[in-house]
This record gives structure tokens, sequence and C-alpha cells, in this order.
């Protein structure tokens, strides 16, 4: 097909994921676990997003011309042929459509594997492709464990791998794609930093830090876990901070009031309250949160009460490592040099955010800052025309806008010989 044709088929499929929205929606909360109010607003909603941005750049993608004089060259950009996709249980339909969307409309054909915990949208996705009028072939879901996404990986028929999960995951996706020089795309973990200088709203980054910590009950790769505050501005944040954090409603994740649902598992729960109680032991101060909630309906759930801890030091384990829970560390610090350090003192370097009114002092932090993506005076806000990678341990290549585009094609070089071959011999 024609990029053109090619973003056909990727209109009539928005058109169709957002007709469907309500019913993906509540099949994402049963997978997951998270208020249908996110999933309603978000989910779906930001994957149809992601499929038009790419719908429309598909008839533009192009090569280049090269004037050389008595003779010229130019560039094709071609798809790369089989591309896997290795999908995350947080986002699934999002994730999906994130890597499905540059790859079909660069000309290539994708094998989507979901998170085994999270099965059901994609093959919805899949449903909606193909009564969207994309041959049949193009678009594949294919489900299992790591095992069948360690076969996709390995396969020598695969081009190109883009995964979105855990570092660990990441590493053996890489090793298992350089026996073939496949290329790859990292979208991994991160233990992302949010700074709030003395100078900010003091509301908004309050906001910013709940968000940033507790939306899909802190099921996030890019979340800012670790919330440095300005010493002098620490006691008015936490109190406006617990105040509105004990305020969530916790429950049952079809109820469009509730703001914090069930954990994806049973082993997950248990992972983040093991870390809850390493914070308590390794001295950090509980200042609310960090249990099962005591309403007897919610017993047998998968339930975490958000967690917010003070006087965290950087060297604690719920500081340093990935918790993927709604348990928010807070730190304090004294100056921009100091905090700067302490925020790239880690292995991570997927996000940042950054509040203060200091229009200077916000770029010069940005630009000191080792992360793929930063927001000022916001956080995880993910537009699709906008780059999203990370750096360090964060990952290795780039999600959405036209950057994606790069690595879904290959380029070729054509050098056209306008006279005649002048030989030596």
């Amino acid at each position: 097909m024609s990029g053109a044709q090619r973003g056909r088929v990727l209109n009539r499929a928005v058109q169709l994921l957002r007709q469907r929205n309500d019913e993906i929606a509540a099949l994402e909360v049963a997978d997951t676990g998270k208020p249908i109010s996110e999933a309603i607003a978000v989910d779906v909603a930001s994957g149809a997003d992601c499929i038009e941005y790419f719908a429309g750049a598909a008839a533009t993608i192009h090569g280049d011309h090269f004037d050389l004089g008595a003779s010229w060259a130019y560039t094709r950009r071609e798809p790369l042929g089989v591309c896997v996709g290795i999908g995350a249980w947080n986002y699934p339909v999002q994730i999906a459509c994130w890597k499905s969307a540059p790859a079909l409309a660069c000309g290539n054909s994708m094998v989507f594997k979901p998170a085994e915990l999270t099965p059901l949208t994609a093959m919805v996705l899949a449903e909606i492709y193909t009564e969207a009028g994309l041959p049949d072939g193009v678009f594949n879901v294919v489900q299992g464990d790591a095992r069948v996404g360690r076969a996709l990986t390995a396969h020598p028929g695969v081009a190109k791998v883009s995964l979105t999960g855990e570092v660990g995951t990441g590493r053996n996706v890489m090793a298992d794609a350089a026996r073939t020089l496949k290329h790859v795309t990292l979208e991994l973990g991160g233990k992302s930093p949010l700074i709030v200088f003395d100078d900010a709203n003091i509301d908004n980054a309050v906001s910013a830090a709940m968000m940033a910590n507790f939306y899909t009950q802190g099921e996030i790769c890019s979340n800012g876990t670790r919330v440095f505050v300005h010493r002098s501005i620490i006691n008015v944040f936490l109190e406006r901070l617990v105040a509105r954090v004990q305020a969530m409603k916790i429950g049952d994740p079809t109820d469009p009031s509730v703001h914090v649902g069930a954990l994806i598992s049973v082993d997950h729960m248990n992972k983040v309250l093991g870390y809850v109680a390493a914070g308590v032991a390794e001295g950090a101060r509980l200042l609310c949160g960090g249990t099962r909630p005591t309403d007897a309906s919610l017993a047998s759930g998968n339930f975490v009460v958000p967690a917010v801890f003070a006087e965290c030091t950087d060297n604690m384990s719920i500081v340093r490592e990935e918790i993927f829970g709604p348990v928010m560390s807070v730190l304090t610090f004294d100056n921009e040099a100091e905090v700067v350090a302490r925020a790239n003192d880690t292995e991570f370097g997927l996000a940042a955010g950054v509040f203060t009114r200091d229009i200077q002092r916000a770029h010069r932090v940005v630009a000191a800052l080792e992360a793929g993506t930063i927001w000022i005076n916001n956080y995880n806000i993910t537009p699709i025309e906008v780059p999203f990678g990370g750096y360090k341990q964060s990952g290795i290549g780039r999600e959405n806008s036209l950057a994606a585009i790069n690595h879904y094609t290959q380029l070729k070089s054509v050098y056209v010989e306008m006279g005649d071959v002048d030989a030596p011999y």
C-alpha cells in the first residue's frame, strides 16, 4: 500500500476504537484493576490519538535528494519487515497502539505479545484493525509468558523488537536480539525524581506529586517516586499532601468515584507491602497508608492504601529501587547543585520533573538532569507529538513523535550516475 492508503486504514481503526471506548475500557479494568474513571478517559483515547497521529504521518514518509553536480543521489525510507511488540500489563491497549501505529504506518507487519496478565484488549485491537481493512497477517496477536517472548526475539525472521517492561527483561531481549542484529527499542523502568524548589506553587506541586505516584495505583514506569522538596517548604508541602492523599477513595475499580483500584496481582501486592515494611525498618517515617484497606469488602482484593514516606535518605531501598506501586518517598534538599547530583545518582533515567517559578533555573536544571523526558511545572504528560524514552538503564530508542519513524524504517542510499564511468584501466 501507499502511505496514503495505510493512513486511511489506520484512520478507520481510530474511529472504531473511539466508538468502542467504553467497552474496551471496561475490559482494561477487568484485566488491570485500574479505576474505570482513568480507563474510560485515558487508556483507549490515548491509543486512538497515537494511531491518528501516525495515520497522518504515513503519507509523509520520504527520503532526501542530494545534488552532486554532474550526478545525484537520493535516499529511500523502507520498512524493516516483521516487527515484534511486547507489551506491559499497566497500559495494555495504549502500549499495543503505541507500538503498532508507527510500525504499520511505515509499512511493516507486527506480531504483538501482550503481557500474560492482561491478554484481552490487544485481541480487540486486532479485531478493529481487521474491520478497518488491514490485510490478514499484518497485525498479529500471540499470547504467552516470557518463553513466547524469547521465541519471538530470537526468531531470525524478525527485524525489530520493541519492548515495554522492566530492566532485567530488557537486557534479556537485547541479548537475544543481538544474535541476529535486530533493531531494538526498549522502554524500561525508572526511579524518577520530582524536584520542588522553594518558589514553586505548592498546591500544583502536590497535585503533580500525587499524579506522579498514585495514578493507576502507582503502576507507571515514569512515575516521580523520589520527591525532593526544598527544606524551607517541607512542612507545608507534607501537610497539604497528606491531607489530600488521605481523602483519596480506594475500592472497586468499576465504581466511577474510586481514585485507587487494585494492583495487578497478589504477588505484586505482596512485593509492594514488602517495600513498605522495608521503608519503616530503614528509618523512614510513614505518614499515611502502606497497608491493606480495612473495608471488609476489599479484603480479598489486591489493594494497597497509598503510602507517603517522609525523612527518607538516598540509600534506602524505597528510594533506590523501583516499587511500581502507590508508595511515595519524600526527601529534603538545600540547594540546586545538591539536588541535581542526588537526582542523577541512579541507574535509571526515564523521566524527571521540576517545579519552580524561576524560568532560568528550570531550564538550567533540566539541562543537568539525566533523563529522557522532563516536565517543568507538571508531570506524566505524554503527548503523542513528543518523543518518549529513557537514558541509562531506562531504555534505548524513542516511542511516539516523528522520531519513531526512524525506529521503524531503514534508510537506503541510491547513487545515480549521469555520465560515463571513468576506469583507470
